[in-house]
């Protein structure tokens, strides 16, 4: 009985324990979101202020007649062109990763043999190779395949790169899938497509959604082959623009930061929508 009544009071002791407030967490949590939050704030604030007043007045206050001027310079200056690029190379290069992907790694997940294991290890290789590494290679082989200046000399180094993330993102979620549902698909008499597209596809759609928000994102803010593998304005897309527009509006701070809020809106959205197919994309397989 003593034990019991010594075991209950410890239990309790530790659920009191972890009930009390974690005042220095707290602490942390609140400066790193100051942290975090401040820097938005500069931009968006300054974005809506006035060109001639941005010298003049607080940094971090609130403009006292705020304006969109900013922003029309910024959408008269071949904005929309530069937006337009980065969305199809995104959509391009997030379709065709995608797919490639989700297929190599149901290969890889339902056939165990030594060729889908090479494979496997082949992908998660090139999660090591670094981007600045490859530079000079890919800009030989996109101008030899006469390839430079356009936007496909964008999309398939994006493919490439991403390709190996999205496999390791897909084969842990599609591990996940309980084997007896296969079993029973094949007692069934399904083919492989038949499992994939009745089985496999709808239960991803998790990894789906993390897969392409992470991949748009990484093409989206992409800027080191868009500066090596462009040349012309035709061709721009939004990172080397904000980069352009830096030396263009250089004593227009405004609009260089209403171009960083106009870039930010289309993922911004996306990261809204699909957050929690995000998660629990990314968290696929931890509990293992």
């Amino acid at each position: 009985m003593m034990s019991t009544a010594t075991a209950d009071r410890r239990t309790t002791a530790r659920i009191s324990s972890s009930r009390s407030p974690n005042v220095l967490g707290g602490l942390a949590g609140t400066f790193w979101l100051l942290v975090t939050l401040v820097p938005i704030y500069y931009v968006v604030v300054t974005s809506l202020r006035p060109r001639e007043d941005y010298y003049s007045s607080n940094p971090l206050s609130l403009p006292l007649e705020p304006t969109l001027g900013a922003y029309r310079r910024v959408l008269e200056n071949d904005f929309i062109l530069y937006f337009v690029n980065s969305a199809v190379v995104a959509i391009a290069t997030v379709g065709v990763v995608l797919v490639v992907s989700l297929l190599a790694s149901y290969v890889i997940v339902r056939n165990r043999g030594a060729v889908s294991k090479f494979a496997h290890r082949l992908f998660l290789l090139g999660i090591a190779i670094p981007i600045q590494a490859t530079i000079i290679p890919v800009y030989y082989l996109i101008v030899q395949l006469g390839l430079y200046d356009s936007l496909l000399a964008l999309i398939l180094p994006g493919v490439a790169f991403a390709i190996p993330i999205s496999v390791l993102i897909f084969t842990n979620f599609l591990r996940d899938i309980p084997n007896e549902l296969y079993e029973a698909m094949t007692l069934d008499g399904a083919s492989h497509w038949q499992m994939f597209k009745v089985l496999v596809l709808p239960l991803s759609k998790p990894a789906i959604v993390t897969v392409g928000i992470y991949d748009a994102l990484q093409v989206w803010n992409g800027f080191l082959f868009p500066l090596v593998l462009t040349q012309s304005s035709e061709v721009r897309t939004l990172p080397l623009s904000l980069w352009s527009y830096q030396g263009e509006f250089s004593v227009d701070v405004p609009a260089v930061l209403a171009a960083v809020v106009l870039s930010c809106v289309p993922l911004l959205a996306a990261y809204i929508l699909g957050r929690r197919q995000l998660i629990s994309g990314l968290t696929a397989g931890f509990s293992k």
